[in-house]
């Protein structure tokens, strides 16, 4: 090798090439790994799901389920002066059937959530609707507000209204004329002179014949999270992806292999601040329980984490998540 190296270059860059050769190029940072979030209070050993945070990360409105992931109630709980939260209390628009999927608008003023309440004079069976309730001048919630046509629709399921900063929402529905023939797709309904226009199908760059659901949308638009189950690169029951919006539209979504595994993952949002991803898992895990979020501490709070079993919350850095998908 050396021989070779000495007759094919002349003698000046020799030097250069035994410096370069005797120097092992460094090694590859590793990929981050997701932490549990929010042990004893967001992660308890039950089937926790979903955080929405306010804008100024002093409200967090968040999910259990029942064991069988059947019903749902939203929590609420608000950081106070000594940094503790609060214990989780039902927030007053949240008291009737099941509630779950809560996302802020981004200006914090109001908040929309699916439930499956009865409607007064409705014969047929509850489904999930979309809802929203607004935040008064006093911090307190106003009533459950129910969407109308053409956001619900009768005998479909609507499921995580996520609203852009211009008022454009996006859910998931199994509403009639999808990729899926009946199965979920992804909408967006335009906020167009003070009300929504018929929700549009997000096209076959997001969509197929299997199921999209839970989108949350950036709120400048710029780019899309869901959850889906079944698609042809799938590792799990249900996977994150995520798709860029380019000039030409919703660019092809990509898997988020940092965060897929063969368990659950979905019901993620991003924090206001863009700094951290969250999703919930039913992975086994075995890692540190992090930092404490109940207060006071209960030992029972953490019983059961990570068990494989029910869901806990989990992030990772959303920079991490971009860079992945920009590779």
């Amino acid at each position: 090798m050396a021989n070779r190296f000495s007759v094919s270059f002349p003698r000046s860059s020799v030097s250069v090439l035994v410096l370069l050769l005797g120097c092992a190029a460094p090694a590859p940072a590793p990929s981050p790994r997701p932490e549990l979030y929010g042990a004893g209070l967001f992660s308890t050993g039950a089937w926790d799901f979903f955080l929405a945070m306010s804008p100024d990360q002093h409200r967090v409105l968040f999910c259990r389920a029942n064991d069988e992931f059947t019903t749902y109630e939203i929590f609420e709980s608000r950081l106070d002066a000594a940094g503790h939260w609060s214990p989780p209390a039902r927030p007053s628009f949240a008291t009737a059937g099941s509630n779950a999927d809560p996302h802020f608008s981004p200006d914090g003023m109001t908040v929309y959530f699916i439930s499956d309440r009865p409607i007064p004079g409705d014969t047929e069976p509850p489904s999930p609707d979309i809802y929203r309730a607004r935040l008064g001048a006093d911090g307190s919630w106003g009533s459950a507000e129910r969407l109308p046509a053409p956001i619900n629709l009768p005998g479909t399921e609507e499921w995580s209204p996520s609203v852009a900063a211009n008022g454009d929402l996006y859910f998931g529905s199994n509403r009639p004329g999808g990729q899926g023939d009946g199965d979920f797709d992804l909408y967006v309904a335009r906020w167009v002179n003070d009300h929504y226009v018929a929700p549009q199908n997000l096209g076959p760059s997001l969509n197929t014949a299997a199921q999209e659901v839970e989108p949350w949308i950036a709120p400048d638009q710029s780019y899309l999270i869901f959850s889906a189950r079944g698609r042809p690169d799938s590792t799990g029951r249900y996977d994150l992806y995520l798709s860029r919006r380019g000039t030409a539209g919703w660019q092809p979504a990509v898997p988020l292999t940092l965060v897929n595994s063969p368990a659950m993952e979905l019901n993620h949002s991003v924090s206001p601040d863009g700094a951290w991803f969250y999703f919930s898992s039913n992975r086994s895990y075995q890692g540190p329980l992090g930092d404490r979020l109940d207060w006071p501490l209960r030992p029972e709070a953490v019983t059961g984490i990570g068990d494989g079993r029910k869901g806990d919350i989990y992030r990772l850095p959303m920079s991490a998540i971009l860079q992945q998908v920009t590779r």
